[in-house]
């Protein structure tokens, strides 16, 4: 039976740790150290007495958002003057950083750069030490919650103070874990001398804007620049957080606690939304569930009777063909063409999904478009999730159907000369995922998109590239003109009949579906553009189907 010491800075994640540890059948003692002071190398001899320690570290500063390392060096020299079992370092999910190239529920082996951000650099610190300074037969578990929710820490001051300051134009899902959640997912560990490194993540995320709803907390949206230069003479002074933490409230930055489940045997219990509803100390019965990743069903219906309608029905009036080969339920890869550099086709085939087939498709994104306020918020809400395998993988596993533009941005910013001729499929990952998850690939295509934001020219422009990361500036019009769009539905492409999921690790076959996708693709846009007579009317289908 273990004997743990808890050394932990958090009063409220402390009496919680201890408590947990002492109910656990495997812990014959659990004491903590002296809350008055921090222990040193001075301190090995009261350490002696323990086999396993459980670390929660000091923060550098009243944000608590990152370790205060002079602190956790003093602890872990003095561990190494023990003959300690099992060392439980409690590090942070904030270590996989907050930008918009993070792609969401990030699993352990997510490579991890400061990219010069001190939070990060901190935590990579903080778990170097654990790792490398105690003695090397020493069991060393490293833990990754999520923000948790002690009353300590930035997010715990942010849903409990009256006014929160946020960044307008963005609405990230974050996640929030209760303090009895983390401390029982130690008891875990310990009680399986569980090694490796561990995300501790709730049962779901909450958006930004309801988290601090459900907290009675105003929200205060305050322009970046503003912020800026307001933390920069606050934050030294221990006013306010500095602007480096702001950046947890602007990206995502939500991790997956698979493996601990998997390995360990452990899930959370508590809900984001119960765990805020806790600290407020309000009933955690009924508490509303999000999405993972911020898709608001009410917020897509809205739109798509209203604007999407409006730009659907009347100002491109688009004439949509096939739609009856998209099943109506079981996952689908939807494969289709984007052009105009802004995500209008993508939206419009999202309002024919929504109001002609009764589904909610999820599109793979491109970077640049979760980074800029305001379109970051419309494509979360809208279920844009960044494009990756594992999101897409994800989203087929739930037996929903999946978007994808397989040119990449490269396809979005093709001359108007070359607009109907498809570009390179990147890496035929469209393929692999159909393959490994079973799902049958849905090929689509618009004539009349092109023609709205036509790229007549492009500037070279590397400032603009290096912020926007787009490829160049595009030389067009300033308003998306009024074209007639056609779009028609292929017929289905059944790989998941042909092939077994090990086929996805076959590169030339891979690469021979692929092909095929975008020839029967190119066929059809040729076949429609010799139909079509007009830019901006006429139809180009025998059979037009209405919305319902």
């Amino acid at each position: 039976m273990a004997s743990v010491a808890v050394v932990a800075a958090s009063e409220r994640l402390a009496d919680h740790l201890v408590r947990a540890l002492r109910e656990s059948a495997s812990v014959r003692v659990c004491e903590r150290a002296p809350a008055d002071r921090r222990l040193t190398i001075h301190d090995a001899d009261w350490l002696q007495r323990f086999d396993t320690v459980v670390y929660a570290p000091p923060g550098h500063d009243r944000t608590a958002s990152a370790p205060d390392l002079t602190a956790a060096s003093a602890l872990f020299d003095a561990l190494t003057r023990t003959r300690l079992a099992q060392l439980v370092a409690v590090s942070s999910a904030a270590i996989y950083s907050a930008d918009h190239h993070n792609v969401g529920l990030m699993d352990e082996s997510a490579f991890i750069t400061d990219r010069g951000r001190d939070i990060v650099r901190r935590w990579m610190a903080f778990e170097h030490e654990a790792g490398h300074t105690v003695p090397a037969e020493t069991v060393v578990t490293i833990l990754r919650p999520a923000a948790v929710v002690d009353g300590a820490t930035y997010f715990s001051r942010l849903l409990a103070g009256p006014v929160a300051a946020t960044y307008p134009g963005h609405d990230p899902t974050i996640q929030l874990l209760s303090p009895a959640d983390l401390a029982a997912a130690v008891r875990a560990v310990v009680e399986r001398r569980a090694r490796g490194v561990f995300n501790v993540a709730p049962a779901g995320g909450v958006p930004l804007k309801q988290a601090l709803r459900l907290a009675g907390v105003t929200r205060l949206p305050i322009p970046r620049t503003v912020q800026r230069l307001a933390r920069a003479v606050l934050a030294p002074l221990g006013l306010a957080a500095p602007s480096e933490q702001l950046t947890y409230i602007q990206y995502l930055w939500t991790v997956s606690g698979d493996a601990l489940r998997r390995e360990v045997g452990f899930t959370p219990s508590r809900s984001s939304a119960q765990a805020i509803l806790e600290l407020r100390g309000k009933s955690t019965a009924g508490a509303p569930q999000f999405d993972e990743f911020g898709m608001d069903p009410d917020y897509i219906g809205r739109y798509c009777r209203q604007l999407f309608h409006f730009l659907h029905e009347y100002y491109w009036r688009v004439e949509v063909e096939g739609l009856e080969r998209v099943p109506r339920q079981g996952r689908g890869v939807l494969v289709g063409m984007h052009r105009g550099f802004m995500p209008f086709d993508g939206t419009m085939a999202l309002y024919d999904m929504v109001r002609r087939v009764g589904r909610i498709p999820r599109f793979l994104v491109h970077p640049s478009l979760t980074k800029f306020p305001f379109l970051a918020d419309f494509i979360g809400k809208l279920g844009g999730i960044m494009a990756c395998q594992e999101n897409g993988d994800y989203v087929l596993e739930r037996d929903e159907l999946l978007g994808v533009f397989p040119e990449g941005i490269r396809g979005a910013f093709t001359m108007y000369k070359r607009a109907y001729t498809l570009g390179k499929f990147g890496r035929d990952e469209f393929v692999r995922m159909a393959l490994r998850n079973r799902a049958p690939i849905l090929p689509f295509v618009t004539v009349g998109s092109a023609e709205i934001y036509p790229i007549l020219g492009r500037v070279d422009w590397n400032w603009f590239t290096r912020y926007t990361e787009w490829p160049f500036f595009p030389v067009t019009n300033p308003f998306p003109l009024p074209t007639k769009w056609h779009t028609r539905f292929l017929q289905p492409m059944h790989v998941e009949q042909e092939y077994p999921p090990e086929a996805a690790d076959d590169p030339a076959l891979v690469r021979r579906i692929s092909v095929e996708v975008r020839q029967r693709m190119q066929a059809t846009i040729d076949d429609m553009l010799l139909r079509r007579r007009s830019i901006f009317s006429g139809t180009i289908f025998d059979h037009v189907e209405k919305t319902s």
